[in-house]
């Protein structure tokens, strides 16, 4: 019987799911409990085996002005403080789809509840991107800010670039930045996308619209309905929730 539930899982999730995932949502949406290595045995035992990406650690980076400045690392990793809002960790990804085009994903990911903020997909890397994050995490905020809320990128020329900085300034946020050249600083924003792009099916899509409709999919899912083993195995969502509670 429990070999069927994580069948369903497994293919229901578009076999994007390991043993801890698969755990989560047994307990979660089906009221079965079971060990995660029985999981992941069960799962070895009828060839379940997860879908991931190719990890590529290279990135196209662009060389700033010397107008552009850089902030100190004042977060210095403390990615969880336990208040929803306090640290916002920002960075951008590529996604290829259709024949060989790209689009660029900008997110604002909550260091304590993993919720993605705000997002917005653009074709181009010009500054617009940052600056339509910027309002639609204003906008998702209700402009009320953690009153110590913290702004959290890389060094890229986007987060550098002295208007961006002014922007960030007026949202009365405080802006750090990663050392050069040291993914860990930001390791959790990392870790989002790598986990949305497990999830998302836009590589065959063939136009930006239908794109935009998966990013929105899976941002939604991964919001909403995506338990988390770190979250008290609980959604971002419902942990933002219960943090405020406490």
């Amino acid at each position: 019987m429990n070999i069927v539930i994580i069948q369903e899982i497994f293919k229901s999730k578009k076999e994007k799911v390991g043993a801890l995932q698969v755990k989560m949502i047994m307990q979660n949406d089906y009221s079965a409990v079971m060990n995660h290595k029985k999981i992941r045995r069960l799962m070895a035992k009828y060839n379940l085996v997860t879908k991931v990406r190719n990890a590529n650690p290279y990135r196209k980076m662009a060389k700033a002005t010397q107008e552009h400045r850089t902030c100190p690392n004042l977060l210095n990793r403390e990615f969880n403080q336990e208040e929803p809002g306090k640290v916002l960790l920002t960075d951008i990804t590529y996604l290829y789809y259709g024949k060989g085009r790209k689009a660029y994903l900008s997110c604002v990911k909550d260091g304590a509840t993993r919720e993605i903020l705000a997002y917005h997909l653009a074709t181009s890397l010009e500054m617009d991107i940052v600056y339509e994050t910027l309002k639609k995490l204003k906008a998702a905020v209700g402009n009320q800010f953690h009153p110590e809320a913290m702004l959290h990128s890389d060094q890229g020329m986007h987060y550098t670039h002295p208007l961006f900085q002014s922007k960030v300034k007026r949202l009365g946020l405080t802006q750090s930045m990663s050392r050069k050249g040291n993914c860990w600083d930001n390791a959790p924003m990392e870790s989002f996308f790598g986990h949305f792009k497990d999830l998302a099916e836009y590589k065959s899509l063939e136009n930006l619209k239908e794109v935009k409709q998966e990013v929105n999919r899976v941002i939604e899912e991964y919001n909403h309905y995506r338990y988390q083993w770190g979250l008290n195995k609980m959604t971002p969502v419902q942990y933002r929730d219960h943090l405020l509670a406490a």
